[in-house]
């Protein structure tokens, strides 16, 4: 599940071109979509596009910044409701790339628990900023605690299905704000549970400094600067050669 603006039509063709081109990996099938809140100027270049891809989810809220968290909260729903008998569910940011193979071949391992489990790069002792000038800024009367609980950073995480559901219930009774990956960490918290590190938590990357083609092949997930980015990377990931010196 892909949050992306409705304007941003070059993040969601390269991501059809590149990491969800697939619709089998490793045996497993895999679903791609894309949430968007309201498309304001052009909604009809957006029915257009649906009816090519089939792959694009739209819901009645504005689609800003402050908003991340209603629209992690619709893709729960969605995930919730039309998901049953998926295994896992992913919230992965349209800035990202993703090496699903590795995904799903750590999903595979028999230590991988398929219900309360939620994991990603795990965000520790997380301090709440003040600073009302900062992007991230959170007033104490929305969240008066100084640190977040447990949270996997939102570029992206894996739940299980189970989650999503329970997620949407209990954030009924948790006044939402716009830090959305810290949101889900405190409805887990909520639950009384807590995300897990994965197997191999290197595998989580947030920003890469130069772009390595045997690191790349080993990744889950990177940020990245453009969707070009995307497209050349994976087509130089994607040669034929062996991605690692032997």
């Amino acid at each position: 599940m892909v949050p992306v603006a409705p304007k941003n039509v070059a993040a969601r063709n390269a991501i059809r071109q590149t990491w969800a081109k697939e619709p089998y990996v490793h045996g497993k099938r895999v679903l791609t979509m894309f949430m968007l809140g309201q498309a304001g100027e052009d909604p009809q270049s957006l029915t257009q596009e649906d009816n090519e891809h089939h792959d694009l989810i739209q819901s009645d809220f504005v689609d800003s910044y402050l908003n991340l968290t209603i629209k992690t909260m619709v893709i729960m729903h969605w995930v919730s409701t039309h998901c049953a008998n998926s295994t896992f569910a992913m919230k992965v940011d349209s800035d990202m790339f993703l090496n699903v193979e590795n995904l799903v071949d750590m999903l595979k391992l028999p230590q991988i628990p398929t219900i309360n489990y939620l994991t990603g790069r795990v965000m520790r002792d997380i301090r709440v900023i003040r600073a009302k000038h900062s992007k991230w800024y959170v007033p104490e009367e929305l969240y008066p605690e100084p640190k977040y609980p447990l949270y996997c950073l939102g570029m992206g995480y894996i739940l299980s299905s189970d989650l999503p559901v329970r997620l949407v219930e209990v954030s009924k009774e948790i006044t939402p704000f716009n830090i959305e990956d810290a949101y889900i960490g405190m409805c887990m918290k909520k639950l009384g549970l807590s995300p897990t590190a994965p197997p191999q938590p290197g595998q989580f990357q947030a920003y890469n400094s130069k772009y390595d083609r045997c690191r790349f092949s080993q990744v889950i997930t990177y940020i990245l600067g453009s969707s070009q980015q995307l497209l050349q990377y994976w087509d130089d990931l994607k040669k034929p050669d062996p991605p690692c010196p032997q």
